[in-house]
């Protein structure tokens, strides 16, 4: 039965013990400095996330966000994502994406559109731009409504991310 060097119970072996086990075997290999060098762990990197919308951004009306100039990611898969972090009763978020080749004409259809949120919380949506080639910009618009009782004005507070999507190693690319 497997112990924990951090708190001796069956089965509850911690990562920091298991690393530190298998540290101590390589050790014990007694393979000198130069294998040590060499040998590197295989290290998975979290994608960089930028946003356009800013986190926490606090909207009490339609709007749009700034123009995000895609850059690196142009032509490429990306997950964006919605976080609503505070809302009021009896209000909805519709939040879309929209794209642009120059940052100044956006057209007259969005990429997509999240469906209506009532709630705070996470929306992740993936959006192929491989099959966008022209496009070099990307902007949120959202709407907002209120209804029932109380304040007439909604309050929303959210941000919207982008990151490259990582795709399986071979997919074929652009």
């Amino acid at each position: 039965m497997a112990h924990s060097a951090l708190n001796g119970k069956p089965g509850f072996a911690t990562s920091w013990s298991v690393g530190c086990a298998r540290m101590a075997w390589f050790e014990s290999l007694n393979l000198g400095p130069t294998a040590r060098q060499t040998m590197t762990l295989s290290i998975s990197t979290q994608p960089t996330v930028y946003h356009l919308v800013p986190p926490e951004t606090r909207v009490e009306r339609n709007g749009a966000g700034p123009a995000y100039e895609l850059g690196a990611l142009a032509g490429k898969p990306v997950m964006i994502v919605l976080r609503i972090t505070e809302i009021i009763e009896q209000e909805s978020l519709h939040l879309s994406i929209w794209g642009s080749p120059d940052g100044k004409d956006w057209g007259k259809q969005a990429l997509f559109w999240y469906p209506e949120k009532f709630y705070q919380g996470v929306a992740p949506a993936a959006l192929d731009l491989r099959q966008l080639p022209g496009l070099k910009f990307l902007r949120a618009n959202w709407e907002v409504n209120r209804w029932g009782r109380g304040d007439p004005r909604p309050l929303f507070m959210f941000g919207v991310e982008i990151q490259e999507l990582a795709t399986e190693p071979g997919a074929a690319s652009g």
